[in-house]
């Protein structure tokens, strides 16, 4: 029964029927939630519609919670040896990203029980069930892999990024200082100025007076512009090179899957896993299997013959 729910929270792909049912119950949920908290800032529709979005709230934490609860206690399928212990692969689990973003989805309502606690904050933290879609989102799931890849790239750009921040505004502080003390008072207020000069804002609440400081500002928005660029650049790269990964290793599941020109039920499925798995879409896995491991037609090996069979149905 454990694994049969593990399966149905979406634990072992999203082919099945009654798992797709689930994941677009629990979507349609968030969404939902994010759209009545949206509308319930609204003071007219929250005097009017009040009621409604109170109970859905309510309801919405009753099923979450349950969701959670499954979850931690369906951690031990989890196919990880971290998580096969019953007490600390459960503690494991409960703190990996996701399931914090549960946690912190219905906490919240819990915690006005017991403290008093202001409803613009309860509106806020209410909306970061957003962060839930990411869960069944592909497109997430390939931004949160990118960012994990490129990592060490973009901790070196975030450094050189520090390092010019305090450098140019020490500066600036240096040179406007004495002529606007109430605007560039300190270094933090100057390093202010710095991120939206770097960044290309430009906000205006903060000028540069004398004409050093002016060509100051000018050179910091340059080199903001070539900073800004380059993790672009790095996170261009990064989704180019996960998608080829993607595609090479759906490319060597079909190499194990039809190695002998014949595609079973079973092997349809489990490619379809695959595919699901790794986010990508029907046509690239036709594609995919129609070029086959040497980039050319799949032909059987018995007759020579082309292979037409189409593994996704």
């Amino acid at each position: 029964m454990r694994r049969r729910v593990y399966h149905m929270l979406g634990g072992e792909g999203h082919i099945d029927p009654w798992v797709k049912l689930v994941d677009y119950a629990l979507v349609s949920l968030i969404t939902v939630n994010c759209i009545f908290s949206v509308l319930e800032s609204v003071e007219d529709l929250a005097i009017v519609h009040g009621h409604i979005f109170h109970a859905f709230d309510r309801l919405s934490v009753v099923v979450f919670s349950i969701e959670y609860a499954l979850r931690v206690w369906t951690a031990v399928e989890i196919d990880q040896p971290r998580y096969r212990h019953p007490f600390f692969g459960r503690l494991h689990f409960v703190l990996t990203p996701m399931a914090i973003v549960d946690l912190v989805a219905i906490v919240p309502f819990y915690l006005g029980f017991f403290f008093e606690v202001d409803l613009r904050a309860m509106r806020v933290f209410r909306l970061l069930r957003v962060f839930k879609l990411t869960r069944y989102s592909q497109a997430m799931g390939i931004m949160i892999d990118v960012l994990r890849q490129e990592a060490r790239s973009i901790g070196a750009m975030l450094f050189v990024f520090l390092v010019i921040l305090v450098f140019v505004s020490s500066l600036m502080y240096m040179l406007e200082h004495p002529k606007q003390p109430h605007v560039f008072s300190d270094i933090p207020s100057a390093m202010w100025w710095a991120v939206v000069t770097m960044t290309t804002l430009g906000y205006g609440d903060m000028v540069p007076a004398t004409v050093i400081g002016r060509a100051l500002g000018a050179c910091t928005a340059v080199i903001g512009v070539g900073m800004i660029a380059l993790p672009a650049g790095v996170l261009a790269s990064g989704f180019s090179e996960q998608l080829r990964q993607r595609r090479e290793n759906y490319l060597d599941a079909v190499d194990k899957t039809i190695h002998d020109g014949r595609v079973t039920r079973r092997e349809k499925r489990l490619l379809e896993e695959a595919r699901t798995a790794l986010g990508l879409s029907h046509e690239e896995a036709v594609r995919i299997l129609e070029y086959g491991v040497k980039g050319g037609p799949l032909h059987c090996p018995h007759c020579g013959e082309r292979i037409h069979r189409d593994p996704m149905g």
